[in-house]
């Protein structure tokens, strides 16, 4: 009987003790080089109702002139025979009117390992005049790399999620309707290069600097794969020694991913976001002994307009309009005061701030206190 009871309050005990969470290397790390790339290419969307750059964006006017050429379609800029007169009522040729046509920038992004004939998003935002790109198309357009060579292929129709109307000198926007985006828009033309075949080492980048995590990771691809398989560089980066068959390499990577390792704790620390009040405290964060008051200065200010009569025997007089105001400070009643002891942990500060019932405003003051009188030991990001 008594073992069976001291067993079940070990079983207890043992349930209430925080277990590290373990995660798996491919969430903690980043392969050095295996990345997404932008691309960015100009176009011409067609089809709009109306709502294109019209005739006062010169590029969108060279551009359609531009395109039609190489279709063997001569067309001139100007309207010859339809004038327009200007300011000092000299006659001008009248430009062309593209309503329904609008100058474009084009960007998406290729994954890694993208292959020739595979389809990426796009989106698509208006540069000129144009007032919104619901129902137009895109024409095909050359996406670019920052290396200057075309990698992608764009075209489409798009899908614009805002919505513009105007009428009777009133105007209503929902959300923004000169960007759109064409699902899998872009047929890719050209691979990127990739390092995972180049070198006879991968390298993996930990997405957040820590040694302890950085060494826990080594140690774990070595009792796995044998000593000297991975080394740290350094506190964010390690390098493994990879096999140079290339199917080989896939599946070693697959089983390094696969490896679950216990970060290390993250540094104490207590991020504030001055605009909305939000307060984040890290588990790891500790008070010294520290006496925390909290109190606050009412200042009421009340303006009473009154009216000053002119006298009636004053040849000049005016009657004129005073105003008066009456300033008055109140001092918060019965300040309170908490004290925290050494160690304390983030319940205890939680609970002591809770207790008083400090604002989030009022919090973000206390907390600076306690960092420039150096007891929070803590650091203090303000976002």
């Amino acid at each position: 009987m008594i073992k069976t009871l001291l067993l079940t309050l070990f079983v207890l005990y043992s349930s209430w003790i925080p277990v590290a969470q373990a995660d798996r290397i491919k969430d903690l790390t980043d392969i050095a080089g295996i990345r997404d790339n932008q691309l960015i290419g100009y176009g011409l969307v067609v089809g709009l109702n109306g709502t294109g750059d019209g005739k006062n964006v010169n590029f969108t006017t060279q551009s359609v002139k531009s395109m039609l050429a190489r279709f063997g379609v001569n067309v001139k800029i100007y309207q010859m025979g339809k004038f327009e007169v200007d300011k000092n009522n000299y006659q001008i040729p009248k430009k062309l009117d593209l309503k329904n046509v609008a100058a474009v920038m084009v960007t998406a992004n290729i994954p890694a390992f993208s292959k020739p004939g595979q389809r990426i998003d796009v989106t698509v935002g208006s540069i000129g005049e144009a007032t919104s790109l619901r129902g137009g198309s895109l024409l095909l357009s050359r996406l670019r790399g920052a290396d200057g060579e075309v990698y992608a292929m764009a075209q489409g129709s798009l899908a614009v999620g805002g919505l513009g109307v105007s009428a009777a000198g009133s105007k209503i926007t929902v959300n923004v309707p000169t960007v759109g985006r064409i699902p899998a828009g872009a047929t890719i033309e050209r691979e990127v290069a990739s390092p995972f075949q180049d070198s006879g080492y991968m390298v993996m980048n930990v997405k957040q600097q820590d040694f302890t995590t950085t060494t826990r990771i080594v140690n774990a691809i070595n009792e796995n794969f044998g000593v000297d398989t991975a080394e740290a560089l350094d506190p964010v980066s390690l390098r493994i020694l990879a096999p140079d068959n290339s199917s080989e390499r896939v599946s070693f990577m697959a089983m390094i991913e696969a490896l679950e390792v216990t970060p290390g704790e993250p540094p104490a620390r207590v991020v504030v976001n001055s605009r909305s009040g939000t307060v984040v405290i890290s588990r790891n964060v500790r008070v010294t002994a520290s006496a925390v008051t909290h109190g606050s200065l009412t200042l009421k200010i009340k303006t009473r307009n009154q009216v000053s009569q002119a006298q009636s025997l004053a040849p000049q007089g005016q009657t004129v309009q005073v105003q008066n105001a009456d300033v008055e400070i109140i001092e918060g009643k019965n300040p309170r005061m908490f004290l925290l002891k050494p160690g304390v942990e983030l319940r205890e500060l939680v609970d002591a701030v809770n207790t008083i019932g400090a604002s989030p405003s009022a919090l973000v003051s206390i907390l600076e206190t306690l960092k420039q009188s150096g007891s929070l030991r803590a650091d203090l990001i303000v976002i």
